[in-house]
């Protein structure tokens, strides 16, 4: 599949838990389109080992996401009564009580094919639909802009747990080129110098797509 980057994020409209304890049945990322960047990451399933440990994370570091404007959104292949369940589950029981951005059911898992996340595929054989692979996402990650543009995306396989500071410190690169027009070299962090483009029709160009 084609990269994303520079391309509008796929539009769903899918069940949702929201604020760790209420079930809407049309969750879509269209309402934040111009009010808020967005960062948008998948996971493969619930009641697993790795992936609590990055939702905590992610709640960990709400706080500096909103003082961004970015709200955080999460989605797996399972469905909002099981993220409804495990949303009630305690922490050291392995559950993820306590986490309150969104977590999106993608029970079709046509979200997950429509950003490239989908660990499997789906084939026809003598008239038989057969899954090849895993059936659940990869932890894949997209920073959306507040145009509704995907700006960054990563995709880790399933063993693969992620670093949220870097997920930080690229809003900040994202917010810093916005801003001030210059782009941020390797190993970049917030306070530190960047770069002006060379050419001011890069910098025109990169900030109007």
């Amino acid at each position: 599949m084609k990269s994303l980057i520079r391309k509008k994020a796929p539009v769903f409209k899918a069940p949702a838990v929201i604020n760790g304890n209420e079930i809407v049945s049309d969750f879509s990322l269209e309402q934040y389109i111009g009010k808020k960047y967005v960062v948008f990451f998948f996971y493969p399933m619930d009641f697993t080992f790795v992936c609590p440990t990055e939702l905590h994370a992610f709640q960990e570091k709400l706080t500096e996401f909103e003082k961004r404007n970015v709200a955080l959104v999460a989605c797996s292949v399972d469905s909002e009564q099981s993220h409804f369940a495990w949303l009630h589950q305690e922490k050291n029981k392995g559950g993820i009580k306590g986490v309150t951005y969104p977590i999106v059911s993608d029970f079709t898992k046509t979200i997950s094919q429509n950003y490239g996340v989908l660990a499997a595929d789906y084939l026809t054989v003598e008239g038989t639909s057969v899954c090849i692979g895993e059936p659940v996402a990869y932890r894949g990650l997209f920073l959306i802009d507040k145009k509704g543009i995907i700006r960054h995306a990563t995709i880790n396989d399933l063993p693969l747990g992620r670093n949220v500071e870097e997920v930080l410190r690229t809003v900040d690169a994202l917010q810093h080129f916005e801003e001030y027009g210059e782009v941020c070299p390797a190993n970049w962090s917030k306070g530190k110098d960047a770069l002006k483009a060379s050419n001011e029709s890069v910098a025109d160009y990169l900030s109007h797509h």
